[in-house]
């Protein structure tokens, strides 16, 4: 882990602003998925990656299809698309 150097305090609500540096540096933008994960005393942060609930591949989500609230990627789509295609 990189330690940055740099510190930051906890509003009355619990949050924490992260730098500019970070959030330009990860491709973070308003609105963004985060996932937390601790860690014994660390605390995890890492920017959010759906999977595809048929082969298990990270997909970013604006290019993934939504069926019932899961994501299929475009790959499973397309093999989906072809099966019902040949029935």
């Amino acid at each position: 882990m990189k330690d940055i150097g740099i510190v930051r305090h906890f509003d009355l609500a619990g949050r924490i602003t992260l730098p500019i540096e970070i959030r330009k540096r990860m491709n973070l933008y308003t609105g963004d998925p985060i996932e937390v994960f601790t860690d014994e005393n660390t605390i995890i942060l890492r920017k959010y990656q759906s999977k595809c609930v048929i082969c298990d591949e990270s997909v970013d989500y604006d290019e993934c299809t939504e069926l019932k609230g899961k994501q299929i990627c475009k790959n499973c789509t397309e093999k989906i698309k072809q099966q019902n295609s040949s029935e």
